[in-house]
């Protein structure tokens, strides 16, 4: 593997800092809303399947005693 001196290696970042191309502020706001949606969509899921699990579990231990 060839060595990269310091200059030349400065240079190559400058040249891959460049081609990077950055989301606007209303692709970052859509894929932001986007993520607090399945977010409250997955815990209300989750909220109501240990729900009925804890239910059925309680419903369970009441037969025993």
């Amino acid at each position: 593997m060839a060595k990269t001196n310091p200059a030349q290696f400065v240079r190559q970042v400058r040249q891959e800092i460049n081609r990077i191309t950055w989301a606007t502020k209303r692709e970052t706001m859509i894929a932001s809303m986007s993520v607090f949606v399945m977010a409250l969509i997955a815990s209300l899921f989750f909220f109501l399947v240990d729900l009925l699990l804890s239910n059925i579990v309680q419903a369970l231990l009441s037969f025993g005693g």
